[in-house]
């Protein structure tokens, strides 16, 4: 290595151990950090939060049709003496935890899986409540091969019919369909740092925008924050972080408080608001004013032609 480029070097390892031990939380971070933090290595995952919040975990495998997927964690919690079933996406908390768990991107056996414990809760009469945290669902020729679409559409089915009552929480990455087959639920929360979009940042700009350096000007654009997506009525309340027990208990006050009214409403009730709140979502009144930083990226990028 040149003597010239250790100083570079240097400063670039100290930039990345920055971002890395960085856990401030405040509300006028940008979308770019936001994204940055919700991929955190380290950051708390669906199995830290039922370990923290539940008295007792028994995990299940396997969807009973072709095996079990590491990516999708799913059994039965107590909470304080109430039985829940829990699903959620497993990222690894590091490199051999991330491959064993493919980085939280399920295959079609983790949506199976997530679906027939759904159907296990509504038949014993268990809440549920989902913890979403993937860049997206596998987009390997296996998965594809094996109905990845068919079994995230039989998710958003089924869960939208639920006769019981369904909390939903994006802890981290909530991205596309991969964040859709176990995101429908009665009510829906973000913590403070976590995204939720259709498609990645750098998806986003390497197709629409054409230039995938456009990243951070694509996760402004597209509104992907906690706040943005409170503002737009998508999710129902923000949580904010702190350390893994704060938040995971600020998580599990959340659940028992919903949980005493959902649970106390009749099913038929749950469902037809449940469809009601789905069909909702996208109706936007007043100005225009919140897409206009898109159509000015837009106007950055250069012509198709």
């Amino acid at each position: 290595m040149h003597e010239e480029q250790k100083p570079e070097l240097e400063q670039t390892l100290d930039q990345i151990e920055t971002l890395a031990k960085n856990h401030e939380t405040r509300e006028g971070a940008s979308s770019w950090e936001c994204v940055l933090r919700s991929r955190q290595q380290g950051r708390p995952g669906a199995k830290l939060f039922i370990d923290l919040i539940c008295d007792s975990f028994m995990e299940m495998h396997g969807d009973r049709l072709y095996g079990d997927d590491p990516a999708m964690i799913g059994g039965v919690g107590l909470v304080e003496g109430r039985a829940i079933t829990f699903i959620g996406n497993r990222k690894g908390a590091n490199l051999k935890e991330n491959v064993l768990c493919n980085y939280g991107m399920s295959n079609p056996e983790g949506y199976r899986k997530a679906l027939r414990l759904a159907k296990q809760a509504e038949k014993f009469g268990r809440p549920i409540v989902c913890f979403i945290d993937t860049p997206g669902a596998y987009p390997g020729l296996g998965a594809e091969e094996r109905g990845i679409g068919e079994a995230i559409a039989q998710n958003l089915k089924v869960f939208s019919t639920l006769k019981t009552p369904i909390l939903c929480f994006i802890i981290g990455e909530g991205g596309s369909g991969g964040a859709l087959g176990i995101g429908v639920g009665d009510k829906l929360y973000m913590l403070e740092h976590a995204v939720y979009s259709v498609i990645t940042p750098e998806g986003f700009a390497s197709i629409l925008l054409r230039d995938p350096s456009k990243a951070k000007e694509a996760a402004e654009a597209m509104k992907m924050t906690s706040y943005h997506l409170k503002e737009f009525s998508v999710i129902h309340d923000i949580i904010a972080e702190g350390s893994a027990q704060e938040t995971a208990m600020r998580i599990k006050q959340t659940i028992l408080r919903d949980l005493d009214v959902l649970c106390s409403k009749p099913a038929e009730h749950l469902v037809r608001y449940r469809i009601k709140k789905i069909r909702g979502i996208g109706e936007v009144s007043g100005g225009k004013e919140w897409w206009q930083p898109l159509l000015e990226v837009f106007k950055k990028t250069q012509s198709l032609s």
